[in-house]
């Protein structure tokens, strides 16, 4: 500083060079938490949006019913605004061309029909879209979607896969972040891997909204003589069966078997990842860790890797021997996570399939 109080102009040149330092070293991290947050609130006004026209034509009992996928998108465009629609054959004219899923480069231009999205047996083909608020979108419908009138809960869990991108073309086009898939997409054409953590590679979340029901389940034993049942159980490494509506079972073949569903320690990982902590053992209770750590579920987190906000139950691949009616599996709630068991009759499980 000079004798008059004035500052020298080696002295300004030191302070601005010590701002920039600090902008350079602060400024990407507020636009990266930036750009999560705004990737998450797009994906979850989308979704409500979508939610909301779905329940619609539950209640005008229109949402199932259709028996492709071009005459559902043409029924939701009633519903919530849809500006271009392409045909299977012309989907980059609505959807990018290359995109990141998981720890892979996706060739869109080979997705064509629900199977690429995991869906063998729905037999439709895959309609893109572009919506009015810029989102652009790849559909799959269910020929088998259920409905129900009467109900203004029923909102079409099992009746369409959806991928899409809340900000349509622009970058970066990677899952978790821009780009987001409903859980019925198990996979986009080659892609198993939705995400990673620690190596291991796991596939999207996915609610099993449809059930198995077995022909001829024992409800003394859980077990079966039907040779169709027999057949089933060994195909998806099951060694019981439920006398009812079984979830479990239904997630279980989504994913290919029991041994392809996330385990118990999967779960346990993941819950690590989404509470920020180190869970000691299998389980955390009362807000904290046996460290005594208090926890919390990162809904920022949470949102990236596709699971909706706690409280919700996810099954592992690993069934209950000394209650044969139920199956293992872990509870993400705000404040804590827990191992535990649930029924397989349990229509509000979400399951994780691991990924090649």
């Amino acid at each position: 500083m000079t004798p008059n109080g004035a500052f020298t102009l080696a002295e300004v040149l030191i302070t601005l060079a010590i701002i920039g330092v600090v902008a350079a070293m602060t400024i990407p991290t507020l636009v990266a938490n930036y750009q999560e947050k705004s990737w998450g609130t797009a994906a979850t006004v989308f979704e409500r949006k979508l939610t909301e026209a779905m329940r619609v034509m539950n209640a005008n009992a229109t949402l199932a019913g259709h028996s492709t996928t071009e005459n559902f998108v043409e029924e939701l465009s009633k519903h919530l605004k849809i500006t271009k629609t392409c045909a299977n054959d012309k989907l980059q004219d609505c959807f990018s061309s290359e995109v990141t899923y998981g720890n892979e480069v996706v060739d869109m231009t080979k997705v064509k029909k629900a199977k690429h999205f995991g869906q063998d047996e729905w037999g439709t083909e895959i309609i893109g879209t572009q919506f009015a608020n810029g989102t652009t979108a790849l559909i799959a419908y269910n020929p088998k979607c259920s409905q129900d009138p009467y109900s203004n809960t029923i909102t079409g869990g099992d009746c369409l896969a959806i991928l899409y991108d809340t900000t349509g073309y622009k970058t970066p086009n990677t899952s978790g972040k821009d780009l987001r898939a409903n859980g019925n997409v198990t996979k986009v054409a080659g892609a198993t891997c939705a995400f990673e953590i620690d190596g291991t590679c796991f596939g999207m979340p996915f609610q099993a909204n449809s059930a198995h029901t077995w022909n001829a389940c024992d409800s003394s034993t859980y077990k079966s003589t039907d040779a169709e049942d027999l057949a089933y159980m060994q195909k998806y490494g099951l060694d019981y069966c439920y006398p009812g509506d079984d979830y479990f079972a239904k997630a279980a073949e989504t994913c290919g078997g029991t041994s392809k569903m996330a385990q118990m320690s999967d779960l346990a990982t993941i819950a690590n990842y989404l509470y920020d902590t180190d869970i000691v053992g299998e389980e955390t209770l009362n807000g904290s860790d046996y460290d005594g750590n208090t926890i919390a579920f990162n809904p920022t987190k949470g949102s990236s890797l596709g699971f909706p906000s706690p409280t919700l139950w996810v099954w592992a691949g690993e069934e209950f021997s000394s209650l044969k009616y139920g199956a293992y599996g872990r509870y993400f709630i705000s404040d804590y996570t827990i191992w535990s068991y649930s029924y397989r009759n349990s229509s509000y499980g979400w399951a994780v399939c691991l990924g090649d």
